[in-house]
């Protein structure tokens, strides 16, 4: 499959709501990413084209845990969410974008990237369980809450992991 990767453009928006409404069984990853594109918080967010229409998308926005001394929140980015056509998954562009999208993280000089995720999948990519760092989220991810160091020592301060306001659909609570 011959698809090429590039940052989202203005005219995006509503594709890549449609991608995310046909990869998940309900739209409120698409809803998720129009929040985070509209609150500004959307980092990183890349799309893979195929004869010139997008087909997948990644997105990567803010994330912080625990304080430092001085108040300081150390802050990382969330992976999420990711989403690919179902006629177009399984054929690499999943993985593209992740590698694209943390190669444009290291150029922004992010110290960590936090995905909650299907462990031997994202493993390929480097990321482990974030336990080893002591880090935990909000969405009782367990094993499939999990980090990747983008530089030594990046992930500073350990406990819980907090997504941007947006992922509050999301939570599941204490």
């Amino acid at each position: 499959m011959i698809f090429t990767l590039r940052e989202e453009l203005p005219g995006d928006a509503e594709r890549i709501q449609q991608i995310h409404t046909a990869a998940f069984p309900t739209p409120a990853e698409g809803r998720l990413v129009d929040l985070l594109r509209n609150a500004g918080r959307l980092s990183v967010s890349l799309v893979a084209v195929v004869e010139g229409q997008p087909v997948g998308h990644i997105a990567f926005s803010p994330v912080s845990v625990g304080q430092l001394p001085g108040g300081q929140l150390p802050e990382g980015l969330g992976l999420a969410p990711l989403a690919v056509l179902p006629d177009f998954q399984k054929q690499g562009i999943g993985g593209g974008l992740i590698r694209s999208g943390l190669a444009a993280c290291v150029r922004k000089q992010v110290p960590f990237v936090v995905v909650l995720g299907e462990p031997g999948y994202y493993g390929r990519f480097g990321f482990q369980p974030a336990a080893r760092w002591n880090l935990s989220d909000e969405y009782g991810g367990g094993e499939a809450f999990q980090a990747l160091e983008l530089v030594t020592g990046g992930i500073s301060a350990e406990g819980r992991v907090r997504y941007a306001p947006e992922f509050s659909m999301f939570a599941t609570g204490d």
